[in-house]
């Protein structure tokens, strides 16, 4: 029960997280343009090819400075180490968050320093002498920076605030794909995103407006301990991809992103499907088919429960596709029966062991 509640704050505080700045020191590399002068021609042949990148800013809009040659990497955000391993980096990540290790060892090496998100080793990551870190927002989410030593020592660090939209999530890798030289890697990934989106837009158009289902999306279910249903609300991408599917989320409408709901007032929507993505709690289809006071919802008359892979569908990156894939041939299996999943073979052997 404790790890399901320590789950249940870290993905709130994550789906929580705003854009938090963090300024970038450009001390590394002028500590190389001194040395550079000092050393050798041959020496300084050596480091024309380690030119830096000026002028480029992250994806919270903080200036960076980037290495030519980015060799070494810190990834400190599980959505982001998905996103390097699957442009074919995971070998060259030389550190990462604890929750990233646990979900993608297998691609990973076998001896690399773990990072707690909120509160890292700053000085052990200074230590590794990283090319690049990749941060998250959610690691600011108390209002400190925890990465400023680390940009103090002149490393590059690269933020990347939780995203809000399917956009945000393609401009993301775009980003990544650029700081780490794979550009048409990225743009690949990007464009099998967009084409399946296409693909289900137009499966969309032949759903009826009398055949549309309004949906319940929860994070975790509810119990005496935690009777409290956090959702999907306005200006997230979960809302955006139940929509994009032809279904009307319930909460869609509500002005927060995360919205709390009471029993009592998810009840009253009286949702036709109902979507959860906790992974916490035992047979938990059955649990929500048998809660007390539910009996006549629709989904829960029409069994209409299903349940949708948490980290897929929680960490913003093109692996929503899947997510959105899922959802919709639970939803509506005959109009989404034929479509593929681009992603189902990394999806495949991303499976983690038990915890």
């Amino acid at each position: 029960m404790k790890k399901r509640f320590l789950e249940m704050a870290l993905v709130l505080t994550m789906l929580c997280t705003g854009i938090f700045g963090c300024a970038n020191s450009d001390g590394k590399d002028a500590g190389t343009a001194a040395g550079t002068e000092a050393n050798s021609a041959e020496s300084a042949a050596a480091s024309t090819s380690e030119v830096a990148q000026e002028g480029k800013t992250d994806r919270s809009g903080n200036p960076i400075t980037v290495p030519e040659n980015v060799e070494t990497i810190i990834s400190m955000a599980p959505s982001t180490t998905q996103i390097l391993i699957d442009l074919g980096l995971g070998d060259k990540i030389i550190a990462c968050d604890t929750y990233s290790f646990e979900s993608y060892a297998a691609d990973l090496k076998a001896d690399i320093p773990q990072f707690d998100m909120m509160t890292p080793d700053q000085e052990k990551i200074v230590s590794l002498n990283a090319d690049v870190v990749f941060t998250t927002g959610m690691s600011a989410s108390h209002g400190e920076d925890v990465f400023a030593s680390v940009k103090e020592a002149g490393i590059c660090v690269c933020d990347i605030p939780s995203s809000a939209s399917i956009a945000d999530i393609k401009e993301d890798i775009l980003f990544i794909g650029d700081i780490v030289s794979k550009n048409d890697e990225a743009k690949k990934i990007v464009a099998s995103m967009d084409d399946t989106i296409s693909k289900i837009k137009d499966a969309a158009k032949n759903i009826s407006d009398d055949q549309k289902k309004t949906v319940l999306f929860e994070l975790f279910t509810p119990s005496a301990d935690s009777p409290t249903i956090y959702t999907a609300g306005s200006g997230t991408y979960v809302t955006e991809m139940i929509e994009l599917i032809g279904a009307e989320n319930i909460a869609g409408k509500e002005k927060d992103n995360w919205p709390a709901l009471t029993e009592e007032a998810a009840v009253a929507m009286n949702p036709q499907v109902i979507l959860t993505a906790d992974m916490y709690t035992d047979d938990v289809i059955n649990v929500l088919l048998g809660m007390s006071g539910w009996e006549n919802v629709t989904a829960i008359k029409d069994k209409a429960v299903y349940q949708i892979d948490n980290d897929t569908v929680n960490r913003p990156n093109h692996h929503v596709v899947s997510a959105m894939i899922e959802m919709a041939k639970d939803i509506y299996p005959e109009v989404y029966k034929d479509l593929e999943d681009p992603f189902a073979n990394d999806n495949a052997k991303e499976e983690k062991p038990a915890a």
